[in-house]
């Protein structure tokens, strides 16, 4: 089959990392996919060494990004006219049997070209008009609207959560047909058998410590300060552990700050941002994991990624995360935003070598099972196939 992917993200850093494993998947399974991005943003030639943005990237791009509230939603329901001209010709000119499509705010020309044309489209939901974004939304009444359409007008839905799901159908009524599926992994990058787990040990500083690991974004809704704030003074409790969290952003600087003061470096390591690339070797150095925060629809990459490497991780029971988390048997669950028992999980588990080899290799166990982006693009096919024949 040969199938057009269209997005409309930067193609950098986890939405990349999506859409290379979903290509990639479906390109295993014998698929001719084509990307068509927003100019100067594939995701297959974004460089994975620093974050920064892909050689070529547009400055207009750049400059919109900057842009202030509604300004900005203009400019975005202002690139349907772009999405008709370049999407409009590769129609004509590849002639896709399937459309899948990341869906973006109020981004519509792609279904209705299709719709046209009487092909199959089926759009991907990580973002909606109807949860709380880090970018506010202003025209929100026009946006939900524009989101009524499509979820109603495509051929089929793929949620990454149940969470997401449930909040369209309140909102909307009848959607398009749809099914869930969270974020996976390449089980080919993320092997523990890959790594020389002693040496990259004795590499990092971390020879007869027991590591807790993060990697992820030092934004405010992943809560790593408030984490270290809160267990800085608990420690103490656990000698033998050192806390990996690796990772560039916003509270960075503070968390910085809070292990110099309180003399953790020896029990605190923040190696700050490493390529994608590298992330794999660094979850291989350690021996489990923590998620201190996330959201009600979010699905983790690095959740899926840790499991992978054969390292379970301390999640919050957001429904998202509690969906693939099996409390106990691939990872541990605590009560969402109650930090002191996510640190009392932590704490209780850098003195239970078993139970974390245990639960890591049922994690791994699982994703090599479900959590492959073949299996998302199995998935994704089946919606497909079901619009052919409707």
């Amino acid at each position: 089959m040969n199938i057009i992917y269209h997005h409309r993200t930067r193609g950098r850093d986890v939405e990349g990392v999506h859409i290379r494993g979903i290509v990639d998947a479906l390109r295993g399974l014998g698929h001719r996919v084509g990307i068509v991005s927003f100019p100067g943003a594939d995701p297959e030639q974004a460089p994975a060494e620093s974050g920064a943005a892909p050689k070529g990237r547009s400055r207009v791009g750049a400059a919109l990004a900057r842009m202030p509230g509604v300004l900005f939603e203009l400019a975005e329901l202002g690139y349907n006219l772009m999405t008709w001209v370049r999407m409009g010709k590769v129609i004509r000119t590849q002639k896709p049997d399937m459309i899948y499509e990341r869906y973006s705010l109020f981004l519509f020309a792609t279904i209705w070209l299709a719709r046209r044309r009487r092909i199959p489209i089926v759009l991907e939901v990580n973002d909606s008009a109807l949860v709380e974004r880090v970018r506010p939304l202003h025209m929100k009444a026009l946006a939900r609207r524009i989101e009524r359409w499509c979820m109603l007008n495509c051929t089929g839905l793929v949620f990454i959560s149940s969470y997401f799901r449930d909040q369209a159908v309140a909102a909307y009524g009848t959607i398009a047909p749809s099914v869930i599926s969270p974020n996976a992994a390449d089980i080919a990058h993320f092997d523990p058998a890959r790594f020389d787990r002693a040496a990259l040990r004795r590499q990092r500083g971390l020879e007869g410590r027991v590591a807790c690991g993060f990697i992820g974004s030092f934004a405010r809704w992943h809560g790593v300060d408030g984490f270290v704030r809160a267990i800085a003074p608990q420690l103490h409790q656990a000698p033998q552990l050192t806390l990996v969290l690796v990772g560039d952003g916003v509270t960075l600087p503070e968390v910085r700050a809070l292990v110099e003061q309180a003399g953790l470096s020896t029990q605190v390591h923040l190696p700050g941002r490493v390529p994608h690339k590298d992330i794999a070797s660094w979850v291989a150095c350690m021996d489990y994991a923590v998620l201190p925060d996330s959201n009600h629809y979010g699905s983790p990459m690095k959740l899926f990624e840790f499991m992978a490497m054969g390292v379970a991780m301390v999640a919050p029971d957001y429904a998202p995360v509690a969906e693939v988390v099996d409390d106990g048997a691939t990872g541990w669950l605590f009560e969402r935003r109650n930090t002191q028992a996510c640190i009392d999980r932590l704490l209780a588990l850098a003195g239970e070598p078993e139970q974390r080899e245990r639960v890591g290799r049922a994690a791994r166990d699982y994703i090599v099972r479900e959590r492959q982006w073949r299996n998302n693009a199995e998935q994704l096919l089946t919606l497909a196939a079901a619009g052919a024949r409707a």
